[in-house]
């Protein structure tokens, strides 16, 4: 177990428990008039997804970052978060979103955009011009699917629906239950162990091409495990959430500097770091004294942009 691993599982030992408790209503096990009922029904199930999500969405932007080898990669650029985001706004738009119909739709629109993704970007013999057309047909697909959201929130057939479609949009763990859980746990989990596994080949990748093949990595393989996990990881965070962004970039640059700086030493940290930013970020948004909470989505947007920006400043001062 490494140094990062140690380090964010040990914080996000402390904050799990201090989350459950924190809110706009602090929680008194012994003061509290039914707390235990709160924490188990209200709190533990909110934290939980946070968690999930989190993981889900570190791990996915490490392994792009290392796929890609671009900092600047986020799994979000790709279509997969876009894409489940357009299947939600077709069940709210339709009328049809109940607790299991919309995370359903926004699961079917993550995997719509991933068979998308491989139609175009998942035959061709040379990695090189696989990875550019992988970015380029993922930047088309969250395009397209972006552009058809904002048809669908324009073409609302009423008020309450434009409604839901803009605020599920912004993401949030509001409200949320033991049954989002359930529905994005497993399917995040198998996303993150499928990353896990991807991650020697994506070792062997940065070595080049050619020293990649030799050592027995096949690219249209890695290229397929890792639109397959990225889609498990993205698609069921969208589902239950929403759009919760900038976490798959922000994450693996603060983890990095306490690796070895390799994709596959990066991936489990960068899970518990993304579960640890989620959960405290959500715990912030409780915390503020607002009318009305504060998005998920957008407050880590908030952090995410001036990120972002830090970022390509510091890549122009060190192209200069």
């Amino acid at each position: 177990m490494t140094r990062a691993t140690l380090i964010f599982a040990a914080l996000l030992v402390v904050a799990a428990p201090l989350s459950l408790l924190a809110g706009r209503v602090w929680v008194d096990p012994e003061v509290t008039p039914n707390a235990m009922a709160i924490l188990a029904e209200l709190r533990l199930p909110r934290a939980l997804l946070a968690v999930v999500i989190g993981a889900g969405l570190g791990a996915a932007g490490a392994a792009m970052q290392g796929y890609l080898r671009n900092p600047l990669a986020d799994p979000g650029l790709f279509g997969i978060a876009p894409g489940a985001a357009l299947g939600a706004v077709i069940a709210l738009y339709i009328g049809v979103a109940s607790a299991w119909l919309l995370p359903l739709f926004a699961l079917i629109g993550a995997g719509g955009a991933m068979a998308l993704l491989a139609l175009i970007a998942g035959r061709t013999s040379s990695p090189a011009h696989g990875i550019a057309l992988f970015t380029l047909a993922g930047m088309m697909i969250a395009s397209l699917a972006g552009a058809l959201t904002s048809l669908a929130i324009s073409l609302a057939p009423n008020a309450f629906a434009m409604s839901s479609i803009v605020t599920w949009l912004m993401g949030a763990l509001t409200d949320r239950s033991w049954a989002d859980v359930w529905l994005a746990a497993p399917l995040t989990m198998a996303g993150i162990v499928l990353l896990w596994l991807a991650g020697r080949s994506l070792d062997a990748l940065t070595l080049g091409e050619q020293a990649a093949r030799s050592l027995g990595v096949r690219p249209g393989r890695l290229m397929a495990l890792l639109m397959l996990s990225t889609s498990l990881t993205v698609g069921s965070g969208v589902a239950v959430a929403g759009i919760i962004g900038f976490v798959g970039l922000i994450v693996p640059h603060l983890v990095r500097p306490l690796t070895d700086k390799r994709p596959s030493s990066l991936i489990v940290p960068s899970a518990l770091a993304g579960a640890l930013l989620v959960l405290v970020a959500d715990v912030v948004c409780r915390l503020l004294p607002l009318v009305t909470e504060l998005r998920l989505g957008i407050a880590l947007s908030l952090i995410g942009a001036p990120f972002f920006l830090h970022l390509l400043l510091r890549m122009r001062r060190g192209l200069a």
